[in-house]
């Protein structure tokens, strides 16, 4: 059997060259090396806002740009507020089909702009900021869904016919270094005018998008793409408006990014008058962003509809950091491996779904690792939400040596800068004295796996070797870029230290350090708005679809934090609606409409309050396949999170938790670092329940020497006046 996993292995290995081989022969990889920033651009200095108690009570500065944006010109380049202007910062509109940047300086700072990008041979200059100028497309978009791109000759002999198609005038520019977009549907006779508007029915949907990005890069904004995600409201006459700025593959910073949603509206209004209303749309990040700018922020947003959100993304690191601990720890700590060959088993400790004889699409590299350890090698049999979602995010988010796997940068950039969400942030949570970004992220008296041996799931023995043994990460100091082979190129990479094993701390006389994170940058991200909580009185139409199945990472449970942190705010949560979906219904059309319905009430009377306004019909329901309601009203999504029965909806599409959760935090998952106990006064307060701990109190107490955590207590890193 070992022979026959180490030939696999080397096939794998094998196959990997071959097919990166007749990748390149067949399909030329793009290569960045031409358009790479070789140079850091020195330091901008920028205002950031004063915050004293919470963002959402300090007020903005007055706008200082001539809005709005004339064609031919580019957008302010420094922000508001959001502190100083982050270099390196690779620009993306090639990327973005607008051909190449401004040129902004003849230093060599940021990316080089050539005479002609289709023969890059004579450098013109450089470009550090990115900035586009403004200009016009016209688009035509079917009521098939199919979007066509008009060319001036298309224009000449373009006849409109509202039965099959409509057309749209886009304008593409720079604010804040990010490309906006403006999406405003027209009639034919208006091509060629800026400001016509008669085919738009005074309602403006600002489309958020989501990913995981630590900065750095302009982000790509393609017009067709911002079409089809809204083309039936387009249809239906709203006009769009967008920004590489609010999708947070390329940042998370949500004082840039809501300044840069001000601004973009800004130009918008500026061109346009008002609109009836503003709604957001997006999903995931797209989501959280909506959440945190109308939690922090007035006149951006009126109405909210997250698709597949989260609450924020920095309590979210909270658990998802833990997920490769986990697996290291699985895979190659446990001291009895077959102990978790079962991964309903895992799910009791990782708290997210997992499934037995489920693929996994990286699953040759377990026993490559293996091998390299010096362990007997073995495939996974099955996967989990930890690994199919969450699968090298502690990489990418968490080390500051790793960077980027694509050559955005050359290699002595790469080498200066720290890669990191912590630095991404670092104007808002602050930086150590080594210049690195600070981190929220904490794990010191966290008991993985508490309530799976509360519920005899997992025994004594494998809770103490579990906590004794999953360490943390190490410092951001002491971090390693992650030992990943690149055969012919970095389209396949090979993970050579899988689940970031060399970051890991070690196992020192049977026992592995757990991380302090830093106080400070926990109050920092409670005041700036960084953590969602739950301060909210917009309407909010929370739509996902039920991808627990899946082993997708946007899980149930996290619309559910939302609604707990909404309730603990306000003491209710009648202005947030949950609507879960079979995968193959989407009820984001049917949310547009009520969310229409709502707003216009409450625009035709100010005086009442979001919660009187919203319609009657309008309550938390979960959908079938076809669309169909298959229960509704209060009460229905109830379950673990509010200690009650199950619900009807939770019993159709029944959600999981987290790590945090089955060690004892609270469903609201919004915990940064918890009070500590001894563990003395845990035994004594039965946190172990009926298991009998007192043989194991010496070894306990070794493996957590400053204590225990207790979730009866408040967070150590939210400030008291909040």
């Amino acid at each position: 059997m070992l022979k026959k996993l180490l030939l696999y292995s080397l096939l794998v290995i094998f196959a990997m060259i071959v097919a990166k081989f007749m990748l390149h022969f067949f399909m030329p990889a793009e290569s960045y090396a031409f358009r790479q920033v070789k140079n850091i651009a020195p330091k901008v200095d920028n205002p950031l806002l004063v915050i004293n108690k919470h963002i959402s009570l300090s007020a903005r500065p007055a706008e200082s740009f001539n809005f709005p944006i004339n064609i031919g010109q580019h957008g302010p380049i420094k922000s508001l507020y959001s502190g100083d202007t982050q270099y390196p910062f690779y620009c993306m509109t090639v990327d973005s089909g607008l051909g190449q940047p401004l040129v902004d300086n003849q230093s060599a700072y940021g990316v080089p702009v050539y005479a002609d990008i289709l023969q890059p041979e004579k450098i013109i200059g450089y470009s550090k900021d990115c900035s586009l100028a403004s200009n016009v497309q016209y688009y035509s978009l079917y009521h098939s869904g199919e979007v066509i791109k008009l060319t001036p000759s298309d224009l000449d002999t373009y006849i409109h016919n509202n039965s099959e198609k409509i057309l749209l005038r886009v304008e593409q520019g720079t604010i804040n270094r990010f490309i906006y977009t403006v999406v405003m549907p027209i009639s034919m006779d208006e091509i060629g005018q800026r400001l016509a508007k008669s085919k738009w029915n005074n309602r403006l949907i600002f489309q958020f998008n989501g990913g995981s990005g630590i900065g750095y890069r302009q982000g790509k904004q393609k017009a067709k793409r911002v079409i089809t995600r809204q083309r039936q409201q387009l249809l239906d006459g709203y006009a769009v408006i967008s920004s590489s700025g609010n999708k947070t593959s390329y940042t998370y910073n949500m004082l840039l990014a809501e300044d840069t949603a001000r601004r973009v509206k800004k130009h918008f209004v500026s061109l346009y008058g008002e609109p009836l209303y503003t709604v957001g749309i997006g999903g995931s990040g797209g989501g959280l962003a909506q959440y945190l700018i109308a939690q922090n922020s007035t006149g951006i947003l009126d109405g909210l509809i997250p698709l597949y959100s989260y609450p924020d993304m920095i309590t979210q690191t909270t658990y998802a950091l833990d997920c490769d601990l986990l697996n290291n720890y699985f895979i190659f700590r446990t001291e009895n491996k077959t102990q978790w060959l079962d991964w309903h088993k895992r799910q009791t400790v990782e708290g997210m779904n997992a499934l037995n004889n489920f693929p996994q699409r990286a699953g040759y590299l377990q026993p490559v690792n293996q091998i390299m350890s010096g362990f007997v090698p073995s495939l996974p049999r099955g996967n989990s939400e930890c690994i199919n979602g969450y699968f090298g995010l502690s990489s990418f988010i968490n080390n500051p040596r790793q960077g980027f796997l694509r050559d955005f940068f050359h290699p002595d950039v790469v080498e200066q800068v720290k890669w990191s969400f912590w630095q991404d942030l670092v104007s808002v949570l602050g930086q150590d004295k080594q210049g690195f970004g600070l981190s929220t992220w904490d794990n010191v008296g966290v008991q993985y796996g508490l309530l799976a041996l509360r519920d005899n799931t997992i025994t004594v023995d494998e809770f103490v070797d579990l906590n004794s043994k999953i360490g943390s990460w190490k410092p951001q100091i002491e971090m390693e870029a992650e030992n990943i082979w690149l055969p012919l190129g970095r389209e396949i990479p090979l993970w050579l230290s899988l689940w970031g094993s060399q970051n890991i701390t070690p196992i020192i006389e049977g026992i592995a350090v757990r991380h302090k994170g830093s106080i400070n940058a926990m109050q920092a991200a409670y005041r700036a708005g960084q953590v969602f909580i739950g301060k909210i009185t917009l309407p909010v139409i929370d739509v996902r679809h039920y991808l627990e199945d899946d082993l997708d990472m946007h899980h149930v449970s996290a619309s559910f934090f939302s609604r707990l942190r909404i309730i603990e705010q306000h003491g209710h949560s009648d202005n947030h609606v949950i609507w879960i979906s079979n995968k193959n219904y989407n009820p984001a059309v049917l949310a547009f409409k009520m969310m229409d319905e709502w707003l216009l009430t409450l625009m035709n009377n100010p005086q009442i309050s979001t919660v009187a306004a919203k319609p009657k019909s309008l309550v938390d329901q979960c959908f079938s396949a076809k669309g169909e309601v298959l229960f509704q009203g209060e009460g229905i999504w109830d379950g673990q999170w509010n200690n009650k029965s199950k619900g009807e909806c939770q019993k159709v599409y029944p959600m999981y938790s987290t790590s945090r959760i089955q060690a004892g935090s609270t469903w609201s998952g919004d915990m940064f670092k918890c009070q500590l106990m001894s563990v003395n006064q845990a035994m004594k307060q039965g946190l172990y329940g009926a298991v009998d701990m007192l043989s194991y109190q010496e070894q306990l107490e070794q493996i957590f020497p400053d204590g225990v955590c207790d979730y009866n207590q408040i967070d150590q890193g939210r400030p008291s006046d909040l």
